[in-house]
């Protein structure tokens, strides 16, 4: 019997905006009288943060590793997605016998505030008006995604992370962490990242968000009030953003000028080739999943990162007197957050006296490297955490 494809992407966004406010993961509930301080002088009141956890904490509470999402990344890092069906985006790094092992360590991955899969965003109820909040939601920044994730650990009795460790925008937020809060990290681990947004990237995401906001179901931010969504707005947004994640070398092995399923071309706007079809494919099965006032917001955020400018602009002073250990990466294909974007964080560290690695990694994989199988990444952070650990007096891991 055939499946109705109408009917299963309703389900699924049906599943998605239930997310929202009732995810499938555990959920830190802040009532009205435990407000969370923003950027932007908001005080926002009731809140909540999803999260999901592995592994054992030990009795001195002393092996948590928090791990920080991407973009578009959510909690699940480890486990089935509730919404796509799909595995964990970071199995690869997150499990038993892995790098970040969970038979040693208690793995806690949060949703970021402003996002949508049940930490306080603007796909969230609010509260006072019982409809979603949409773009009346605060702007949130990355250090106001690390504040919720600070008071998060507060409430599960966590002191100190043994490690702080994430990629891209997830990158931010772990240098976040050792700027804001030095004294509750053991270790850091910053991966294809950088620490400001460059005007470049700027540019890209204002391209994305002018795509939402032109698509005339965006209805100024209150889709969801006309039970509909401006697909095609985040779609493109997607399409143009996905282009980003990868490196030419990348797109040129996988794709070339391949065409889809025809053996000419059809004198058309129909989708010729293998790049057109599968950038649409992105495009499509994001917003089934994405929330799009989630992407306007989450990418303002990462616009206004810019850790060194509260030090009148320099990064060194941002660290001054940290005692975690650092592990910096990058990667030679990745033109988003270029190796340049991670010798200014190393720099900045070995001025202000940081303990610090860093490896570039050969690859020809593009932004998306941190997420995908690169030998040398893993064998790098598993050797780091194995030393971060012995510097802990943590177990040895038994392999």
């Amino acid at each position: 019997m055939g499946v109705d494809a109408t009917s299963g992407h309703k389900a699924q966004s049906d599943l998605s905006r239930h997310e929202a406010d009732h995810p499938s993961s555990a959920v830190a509930h802040f009532a009205a009288h435990e407000p969370l301080m923003l950027d932007s002088g908001f005080a926002l009141a009731p809140w909540q943060i999803a999260y999901q956890t592995y592994g054992t904490l030990n009795k001195d509470r002393s092996n948590a590793i928090l791990i920080c999402h991407a973009l578009t990344g959510d909690q699940h890092v480890a486990n089935v997605n509730p919404v796509t069906g799909k595995p964990g985006w970071w199995t690869s790094m997150v499990g038993p016998g892995k790098p970040f092992d969970t038979d040693r360590f208690f793995i806690i991955c949060a949703n970021v505030l402003g996002s949508c899969m049940g930490t306080s965003g603007p796909a969230s109820l609010n509260a006072a008006t019982q409809n979603p909040w949409a773009v009346d939601f605060p702007v949130v920044t990355i250090r106001d995604m690390v504040r919720a994730q600070a008071r998060l650990l507060d409430r599960l009795g966590i002191e100190s992370l043994f490690c702080v460790a994430g990629g891209s925008m997830g990158g931010m937020q772990v240098l976040q962490w050792a700027s804001t809060f030095p004294d509750r990290v053991f270790s850091a681990i910053p991966l294809a990242t950088g620490a400001k947004h460059s005007a470049q990237n700027i540019a890209f995401h204002e391209v994305g968000r002018q795509a939402v906001m032109a698509d005339p179901d965006w209805h100024g931010g209150h889709y969801r009030l006309q039970g509909i969504r401006p697909e095609k707005g985040l779609a493109v947004a997607r399409m143009a953003a996905h282009i980003t994640y990868l490196s030419e070398g990348a797109l040129h092995r996988k794709f070339g000028r391949r065409l889809q399923d025809r053996a000419a071309p059809t004198f058309s706007f129909d989708a010729d080739f293998e790049i057109e079809s599968y950038l649409r494919y992105q495009g499509r099965s994001f917003v089934e999943r994405f929330d799009a006032n989630s992407y306007l917001y989450l990418t303002r955020a990462m616009d206004y990162f810019d850790l060194a400018d509260d030090a009148g602009g320099k990064l060194a002073a941002v660290f001054k007197g940290t005692k975690a250990r650092f592990c910096v990466a990058s990667f030679t294909s990745d033109w988003l957050f270029p190796t340049r974007d991670s010798r200014a964080i190393v720099h900045a560290l070995n001025a202000a006296g940081a303990s610090v690695s860093f490896v570039e990694i050969e690859t020809d994989k593009g932004h998306d490297a941190f997420l995908l199988d690169e030998p040398v990444l893993f064998a790098t952070t598993r050797g780091f955490i194995d030393a971060a650990a012995r510097a802990r007096h943590l177990p040895e891991a038994s392999r």
